[in-house]
């Protein structure tokens, strides 16, 4: 799935990767591309994971992984990080998702769940001020559920911010017609993944526009 997103990220781009399955794809982003990564704790230029036993403990992502600075790489104020971030800076930003509506809406911060901790960290800041939004995330829960639905029932982070989704099964565009399916996994045939995901889509790889 990181590489599936890695590839469609432009040339010169200027870039955020959440927590979790959205930091992988920094070790695929394609070698002719410049593309500029930025963590919310302050750096911009961050490469791809360092190899083991050449981790630096000062030199983190958001999420507390090591990470490495690429040549030109440069370190500010979490403020200034921000306003990067709600300043409408940033052209791309890739999230992980609980949920993600047919209208867009992204759920990522927390399931709702008593024991679980609030964590929403700087992600309503980016849904909101990153040009594009990638949500990266399993196509279903482990019992089964798609995560693509109707309507979020988790807490939302940010309404009508996603352009785009990454699952393990398909890339679907979030447009204003509705679910569109771009891309999906070899072998796995329209039909099936319109049952596994329970919500209206269009396939755009058909001639029309799916049952």
């Amino acid at each position: 799935m990181a590489a599936r997103v890695a590839r469609d990220i432009d040339n010169g781009a200027y870039v955020n990767l959440g927590i979790g399955l959205p930091t992988l794809v920094a070790n695929h982003l394609p070698p002719d591309r410049e593309i500029i990564l930025h963590t919310e704790n302050g750096l911009l230029g961050m490469g791809p994971a360092p190899a083991a036993g050449d981790e630096d403990p000062d030199l983190i992502n958001a999420g507390k992984q090591p990470v490495t600075a690429l040549p030109g790489a440069s370190y500010f104020h979490h403020a200034d990080s921000f306003a990067m971030m709600r300043g409408g800076h940033l052209d791309c930003c890739v999230l992980g998702g609980y949920q993600v509506s047919v209208a867009g809406d992204l759920a990522n911060w927390h399931t709702g769940a008593r024991d679980a901790i609030p964590a929403v960290g700087g992600a309503m800041d980016l849904a909101i001020g990153a040009k594009s939004v990638y949500v990266i995330m399993e196509h279903q829960t482990r019992n089964g559920e798609s995560k693509i639905v109707e309507r979020c029932t988790y807490p939302v982070t940010g309404l009508a911010c996603v352009n785009r989704i990454y699952t393990d099964l398909a890339v679907i565009d979030v447009t204003p017609v509705g679910l569109v399916v771009i891309d999906m996994v070899a072998g796995l045939a329209f039909t099936e993944l319109q049952r596994l995901s329970g919500v209206p889509m269009r396939d755009a790889m058909a001639a029309g526009p799916a049952e």
